[in-house]
């Protein structure tokens, strides 16, 4: 029964995400995702009892992985490897969270009318500690003097792009869908820019 409710919010989860990308919170009717999703309409209220509830769930869907993609900066002292593997995290996300992702931008270029304040607080803190420790790698030599903030802006808009802009990424290349090689590509370039253009170095051993 438990894996039966889980499948379920699933479903809704990635069928609301679609909707809510393609026409907007207000134009979103809780009838349209219980179609898509292949599921009675009463099974939306059941598990998510508002449509505000539901696109809360659909914010968390991406944003948990978000912050999640932020670990490196943590657990790493050696900025190379960090933003690296950070890059290629927030990369991973526009390939496998594509409308979440839409969802989430169009809130954010909204002024963040539904945007609960204390998932803002979350991101505003880490992106405060990712900030922090890219100072630390400026102060101590690892990296040339960057804004830190722009930085991670410049990361983020290259990044998210994959997901936001798929439309035009798509006319432009050709293709109906990126293929993995396609993200393994942008993840790639996208490291290079940032590490060379910003002279990141590894810490020398002790």
């Amino acid at each position: 029964m438990a894996r039966i409710r889980e499948r379920n919010r699933e479903l809704i989860i990635q069928a609301a995400s679609k909707t809510f990308a393609e026409q907007g919170y207000a134009a979103t009717k809780t009838v349209d995702i219980a179609k898509l999703a292949g599921l009675p309409k009463a099974n939306v209220y059941y598990y998510f009892k508002t449509k505000e509830n539901l696109y809360r769930s659909v914010l968390e869907s991406v944003i948990e992985p978000l912050l999640h993609a932020a670990t490196p900066f943590y657990e790493n002292d050696d900025p190379v490897t960090a933003l690296e593997q950070y890059i290629r995290a927030k990369i991973r996300i526009s390939q496998q969270y594509p409308y979440a992702s839409k969802v989430f931008a169009s809130e954010i270029m909204h002024g963040a009318p539904h945007l609960p304040e204390d998932i803002a607080a979350q991101m505003m803190e880490q992106t405060q500690q990712s900030s922090a420790k890219i100072e630390s790698w400026i102060e101590r030599g690892l990296m040339d003097k960057v804004d830190s903030h722009h930085l991670l802006f410049t990361i983020w808009a290259s990044t998210q792009t994959y997901a936001d802009f798929d439309w035009q990424i798509s006319r432009v290349t050709g293709k109906e869908k990126m293929e993995q090689d396609d993200y393994d590509a942008a993840a790639e370039l996208i490291v290079q820019l940032v590490l060379k253009g910003c002279n990141v170095r590894a810490p020398r051993p002790a």
